[in-house]
């Protein structure tokens, strides 16, 4: 199985209404030609506003068949606002448990997105597309490329699109547009 994991195009803010910037919807249509060359089945997304509208045009374009899933959310650092919150992040990725006040630790949003991913490799789907968010893709990323961290997050696009291939023998991981 093919898994496309995309991080959502440039938007107007982090709230889970925020709406793409107008770069952001001229990249979404840029996105939609790109993942036509590929024979999705199946598109499951956020279900935050700025992830919608980044895969709404190819679902449009292609008629197809489409989910969300709450699971694909961006994760929650913390409820309360953290002033040194890139610093509270970047920890995150070194002590995996680590908590902050309403938030969500690495492993507990790891555990979230991989139900998702376990899901789609026991079903009949060869060509998936998830829409997500920067961080909660990053942590996908290092549960099967163990360097992939927080240096790395920081290198992620808006828009960016990673293609996860499972086969018995191995997981390969490319990045395949940003």
């Amino acid at each position: 199985m093919k898994l496309y994991v995309i991080r959502h195009c440039e938007a107007e803010g982090q709230a889970p209404d925020a709406c793409l910037t107008m770069a952001g919807k001229e990249e979404s249509e840029q996105l939609a030609n790109f993942l036509e060359q590929y024979q999705i089945e199946l598109v499951i997304s956020s279900p935050f506003t700025r992830a919608l509208h980044t895969i709404e045009p190819f679902v449009r374009k292609n008629n197809i068949p489409f989910k969300i899933d709450h699971r694909l959310s961006e994760r929650l650092l913390s409820s309360e606002d953290l002033p040194d919150w890139l610093e509270n992040l970047k920890e995150t990725y070194v002590n995996k448990d680590l908590k902050f006040t309403g938030g969500e630790s690495s492993n507990e949003a790891t555990k979230r997105i991989n139900e998702v991913v376990e899901e789609l490799k026991q079903s009949a789907h060869m060509s998936v597309v998830i829409v997500t968010h920067g961080n909660l893709m990053s942590l996908l990323l290092n549960h099967f490329q163990p360097h992939f961290g927080f240096d790395e997050w920081k290198q992620l696009s808006n828009p960016d699109v990673f293609e996860i291939e499972f086969s018995n023998e191995q997981t390969v991981v490319n990045r395949i547009w940003r």
